[in-house]
């Protein structure tokens, strides 16, 4: 199965340091995957559309780890990897969250070795991703202004980078 792991561009850097995409303080790790829920939301049996739904659905996770830290860069990154059928699970709890659909929790540690590829925004999207960041908060509350600015830094395609680009992406010292 295929997951997406929404990260900042600090998170990769620790993940190239240690050589694995860990599980933080509160649990396993959060990722995004083609679930039931997302194939009943997205209305495709493509596959390809699922897997960019997928993807979207941790570009949006990303920015909303940018918010919490606003030291990060801010550009959203995502590390696409396969995981073995099983390790992968929905929280059917979370089911019915609209932030929630394709969200899944990978169990253990995932060797960054395993990861297919990185998604990260370019340099032209950090002024849209750091006030789509600014405005993440009021857009949850149901301004529509806020929204319109969030909807603004998914307007911006992630750019794909093979796993061997990495320490080119974190620059010099990776």
């Amino acid at each position: 199965m295929r997951v997406y792991v929404p990260l900042t561009l600090s998170g990769l850097a620790e993940a190239h340091r240690t050589g694995e995409l860990a599980a933080g303080a509160s649990g396993p790790l959060v990722a995004y995957a083609v679930t039931p829920a997302l194939r009943e939301w997205y209305l495709s049996d493509d596959i390809e559309e699922l897997e960019y739904a997928a993807l979207g659905r941790a570009g949006a996770a990303s920015l909303r780890l940018l918010a919490a830290d606003p030291q990060a860069a801010r550009r959203r990154v995502v590390v696409a990897a396969d995981v073995p059928e099983g390790t992968a699970t929905a929280d059917p709890d979370r089911g019915l969250d609209p932030r929630a659909l394709g969200e899944v929790r990978v169990t253990g540690a995932l060797p960054l070795a395993k990861a297919a590829s990185v998604h990260m925004d370019s340099a032209d999207a950090e002024a849209d991703v750091t006030a789509a960041a600014r405005a993440l908060p009021a857009a949850d509350a149901g301004d529509d202004d806020a929204r319109f600015v969030v909807d603004g830094a998914e307007d911006h395609e992630l750019l794909w980078y093979a796993t061997q680009e990495i320490p080119n992406l974190l620059g010099p010292g990776a």
